[in-house]
């Protein structure tokens, strides 16, 4: 059995110390020292020559590795099965996190009381006494058929715990709680968080228990502890959105197991979490309260394409500089839209506040919805309005072309879903739609003088 050894070494110069010092003996720095965990081995094996006519002992042809014991569980939430590709792997790491209170510990809960009715589930609490969290759970009308819980923190015990119960599931909240008592250092440093997210993998490989582990996330929004945590981890999943507003978003940042940067939404009510059943009506507002300035565009989060709408105001500057203000779109592409709508069309935005928006607190990072956003900003100068109708799609050149999108297919079955009848897409390939007239342009006034008809002919100042 190897012993477990720690010591400190400087995360800027390498340079290694038995204990922890406040300044780097050999670089300088401050609070750079960090613990690492080394094993010795107290036995020594003697080094084999490999036989000419050696066989392999464990490697198998992949051919011969059958899938049976691994069909994906149904986790009781299309949303959540959605994000993690189909549904739960067994085996798997599945590692959520998000701002404090925003519905982890909820959404977790009554995962595992979905999973219970067919599964024997744990759930793991260290933040939390089992009577905390059986209460909660009243609250929640979850129903405990073969739901176990336990209130630890001591990860011998927890490993101890998962070898004899054996769940097919376990939910551990939170990693920053668990520490592992070789270590010197306290529950949430960087070494316990590496070191306990290890032992929990190897027992989740070894025994096919599917973990779900809950992770802290600093100030700047990133999972607390080591970057490696989110390396041996199979998924990653953020859970976003304001904690004083009911909808929530889980989006997924790694998954071993499906695409990436699919996102699930959920509403958050008494009784806990539920599914949004059309998640794109969402980010559309009344159309009885539609101002000018606004365009509809549809943005593919992974595979779930979303309609989304976008609101833009210019109005004359009363600062030196003008006000540049974006809020759900990248910063950088926004004022890369603004200088292509003045030099390529001539709206002359250099000297007006110009601010853009997405309805419903949606981030969009995709070049698609580039026309949707330089169509609102120009409705805007001019005051003019989009026809309710009418779905803008098409990534904008700095030439002021209209590039294609991937997706576009499923993109336009969206729309024509939600009632719109046309729809301006950028010249190519187009599929063909059952109710939706497709407006294919090149450039971006073409699309401006298709969604824009009232501003054709009209001489821009």
């Amino acid at each position: 059995m190897p012993k477990i050894k720690s010591l400190f070494q400087c995360s800027t110069c390498g340079a290694e110390s038995p204990r922890w010092l406040g300044r780097c003996t050999e670089c300088g720095e401050w609070n750079t020292l960090v613990e690492q965990v080394v094993h010795t081995q107290t036995t020594t094996t003697r080094k084999k020559s490999p036989s000419p006519t050696s066989q392999p002992l464990r490697a198998q042809p992949i051919q011969a590795i059958t899938q049976e014991d691994y069909a994906r569980l149904d986790s009781g939430y299309g949303e959540l099965n959605r994000v993690l590709g189909g549904g739960v792997v067994p085996g798997s790491l599945v590692l959520i996190g998000g701002d404090p209170g925003i519905g982890k510990s909820t959404l977790l809960l009554q995962v595992a009381q979905k999973l219970a009715r067919d599964h024997k589930i744990l759930y793991l609490s260290g933040e939390e006494s089992m009577q905390q969290v059986k209460m909660r759970a009243d609250r929640l009308q979850v129903q405990k058929e073969a739901l176990f819980l336990l209130s630890e923190t001591d990860l011998e015990v927890i490993l101890e715990e998962l070898e004899a119960l054996k769940p097919t599931c376990a939910v551990i909240d939170s990693i920053q709680s668990v520490y592992l008592s070789g270590l010197t250092s306290a529950p949430g440093s960087v070494s316990q968080v590496r070191e306990c997210t290890a032992a929990l993998m190897r027992m989740a490989k070894r025994e096919g228990i599917s973990l779900f582990i809950v992770g802290h996330v600093t100030k700047e929004g990133a999972i607390a502890g080591p970057k490696v945590l989110e390396h041996l981890v199979d998924t990653v999943l953020y859970f976003e959105g304001d904690r004083f507003q009911s909808y929530r978003l889980l989006r997924s940042v790694k998954n071993r197991f499906g695409a990436t940067y699919e996102i699930g939404i959920f509403e958050m009510t008494g009784g806990g979490l539920s599914e949004v059943e059309n998640p794109s009506q969402l980010f559309l507002s009344n159309g009885e309260e539609r101002n000018s300035g606004t365009a509809v565009t549809v943005a593919c989060e992974g595979t779930r394409p979303l309609v989304v709408e976008v609101q833009a105001l210019v109005s004359p500057t009363s600062y030196p500089s003008p006000r540049r203000t974006v809020t759900g779109l990248e910063y950088n592409r926004f004022l890369q839209i603004l200088a292509v709508l003045e030099k390529r069309v001539g709206v002359p935005l250099s000297r007006l506040d110009a601010y853009v928006s997405l309805v419903g607190g949606l981030t969009v990072n995709e070049p698609a919805a580039d026309l949707g956003v330089a169509i609102a900003i120009a409705a805007s100068f001019r005051d003019l309005m989009v026809d309710a109708g009418t779905v803008v799609i098409g990534e904008v050149g700095l030439g002021g072309q209209v590039r294609p999108v991937p997706q576009l297919e499923i993109r336009l079955k969206e729309a024509a879903k939600l009632g719109f009848t046309r729809a301006i897409v950028p010249k190519g390939n187009l599929p063909e739609v059952a109710g939706l007239q497709l407006v294919p342009v090149g450039r971006v006034l073409e699309a401006l003088l298709a969604a824009l008809p009232e501003a054709a002919g009209e001489e821009t100042p």
